[in-house]
């Protein structure tokens, strides 16, 4: 219990810390670093890198420092992780190409902001390091874990829109996305990597075939995403059962564990 605490105090200093730096000082900071390099899509990057210290000091504090990597879960398979999102994904890309138009003039500063940037930090702040430390290193469980992490999702991308139908549709679609992604992220052993390539071939797919403007979408655009959601769930329960394992999210783990999964999986 008392490193349980002590682990749920290093994540609230360590998020508070980032969110404040992020809030005040991330587009001063990618504009500062723009000028230097005249790369967009670069400077954005390393502005996550620097913005996400406070995070790696985090991981840090709580546990050894060979441990880091398997704290954030990027010590799993890379090519799990993509192949899994490829297999999943198809549907979007079948069936955009179907309905949608192409789009040949996606640039680089987009590829780099909105697909590779986008997909990996956000889901290493957010599934690895918010909710994964939290349902990893203390009782928390899934649903107290994930809850914060998803509504402050939803809020961050609420600046697609000024249409309130838009605007709750857009949370609605982040805020639930960002609960599958954590699931999904728990059932792979907390591999980093599935809902990594998840999140970047989702959003390829919508760059690629210029689905929308925001991240809520159409009628169609809907359709092929929920097929997609439905082959992560129905593909994570298969190999679940194929490899004789249990879920790890159950009535048991809703709410509160007796122990931090983390120390479960030491002995």
């Amino acid at each position: 219990m008392k490193n349980s605490i002590k682990a749920l105090l290093i994540i609230i200093i360590a998020f508070g810390t980032y969110f404040v730096f992020d809030d005040m000082y991330f587009k001063t900071l990618r504009k500062w670093l723009f000028e230097i390099t005249n790369q967009l899509g670069v400077s954005h990057i390393v502005t996550y890198l620097i913005s996400g210290v406070p995070l790696f000091m985090g991981v840090l504090f709580i546990g050894r420092k060979t441990d880091f990597f398997q704290n954030l879960g990027l010590d799993k398979s890379i090519t799990k992780g993509f192949l899994f999102a490829l297999v999943c994904t198809l549907p979007m890309y079948i069936g955009f190409s179907i309905v949608f138009t192409f789009n040949s003039e996606i640039s680089l500063n987009t590829f780099l902001i909105s697909i590779v940037s986008a997909g990996f930090f956000e889901e290493l702040f957010f599934r690895g390091f918010l909710f994964g430390l939290l349902f990893k290193r203390t009782t928390l469980g899934f649903i107290l874990s994930v809850l914060f992490g998803s509504i402050y999702f939803g809020f961050l991308h609420l600046y697609q829109s000024t249409e309130f139908a838009e605007l709750l549709g857009i949370f609605l679609v982040t805020f639930l996305g960002s609960i599958l992604f954590s699931w999904v992220y728990t059932e792979w052993n907390f591999n980093i990597w599935i809902p990594v390539f998840l999140h970047m071939l989702m959003n390829l797919s919508w760059e690629l075939f210029s689905v929308s403007d925001n991240a809520f979408g159409g009628i169609y655009s809907n359709v092929f995403r929920l097929l997609t959601v439905a082959f992560i769930i129905a593909l994570t329960v298969y190999y679940k059962k194929k490899k004789g394992k249990k879920l790890e999210i159950t009535k048991k783990t809703l709410w509160l564990q007796n122990t931090p999964k983390f120390i479960k999986n030491i002995h």
